[in-house]
């Protein structure tokens, strides 16, 4: 029989079977041997358990997307989330997570939510991203506003809300689909989300979509790549390859650097290309020290 895993908890795995029925699957020992990992989201082959007893899950179909955060197969869109109040937005974890979904042939959206906390705030990071290939949604689930228009835009497709915890993504699930999920509050301390989603669950909805709550992270790093291929997973300096003096560009400090001169014109978010510089930086020592 064939299914989509909803959830994994402790070595079982919750997989809704094609019919609507849902089964208990442990994963057999052939996916271990074959360093296979089930991830929320995978559509597998399993055998239903007989009498009380849990089923098999025998083998992992072809993924058409993965993603590392958050752990899942198989969506059509990611929604990075941010807080324009607290906590403050980490926007170099919301750029490492586009990269990530364009790495992967994944669609993007970024959410600016609380924006009821800082308006201003709010447009100023919807200008950063005005190039960069996501669309930008400015939301708050206390009020509900944008709300609709997000919910509109993920109609009828499998979908992920991920980033640090606090920013609001399972605030914004109870308010777009009506679910009573736990919220936390933030620590008064250290003014950072309490992590109340404890593991991925992809959800099904009436849309015939579905949707994915996950854990809150603040850290993310890339794959280890030549830091050079690092620009072509920024669309707005993707577009002025070709275009610089000395080619390969990796747009950070060359002289004739065409993207360089495109931020100085105003024309690429000054921002955007600073994380980008201290991304590729970051890429750069890594590369370097591969073999050490």
């Amino acid at each position: 029989m064939e299914g989509i895993i909803l959830s994994g908890i402790g070595g079982f795995y919750t997989v809704l079977e094609d019919s609507g029925a849902r089964h208990t699957l442990r994963a057999q020992g052939k996916l271990r041997r074959q360093r296979l990992t089930p991830l929320v989201g995978d559509r597998v082959v399993f055998r239903p358990g007989e009498g009380g007893q849990h089923g098999w899950l025998e083998a992992i179909l072809p993924r058409r997307s993965e993603l590392i955060r958050p752990p899942v197969a198989n969506i059509d869109l990611i929604g990075v989330v941010v807080s324009a109040g607290t906590p403050a937005p980490d926007l170099l974890l919301a750029d490492r997570m586009l990269m990530f979904a364009r790495r992967g042939g994944i669609e993007a959206a970024l959410i600016v939510n609380k924006c009821d906390e800082d308006g201003a705030a709010a447009e100023a990071i919807a200008r950063q991203y005005a190039g960069s290939g996501a669309r930008v949604f400015l939301t708050c689930a206390a009020t509900g506003e944008g709300v609709d228009a997000l919910k509109a835009a993920l109609s009828g497709r499998v979908h992920a809300l991920g980033g640090q915890s606090g920013v609001g993504k399972s605030s914004l699930l109870n308010r777009m689909y009506g679910f009573s999920r736990e919220t936390g509050a933030l620590s008064e301390k250290i003014e950072r989300g309490k992590n109340t989603t404890r593991h991925c669950e992809l959800i099904p909805l009436p849309d015939g979509g579905m949707a994915l709550d996950t854990p809150g992270f603040s850290l993310l790093e890339l794959p280890l790549c030549d830091p050079y291929e690092l620009r072509f997973l920024v669309p707005e300096l993707e577009k002025y390859e070709g275009e610089c003096r000395f080619q390969p560009c990796a747009h950070v400090s060359e002289p004739g650097c065409a993207a360089r001169a495109a931020v100085e014109r105003g024309e690429v978010s000054r921002e955007r290309w600073s994380r980008y510089c201290e991304l590729f930086e970051d890429m750069k020592t890594r590369w370097r020290e591969r073999y050490d």
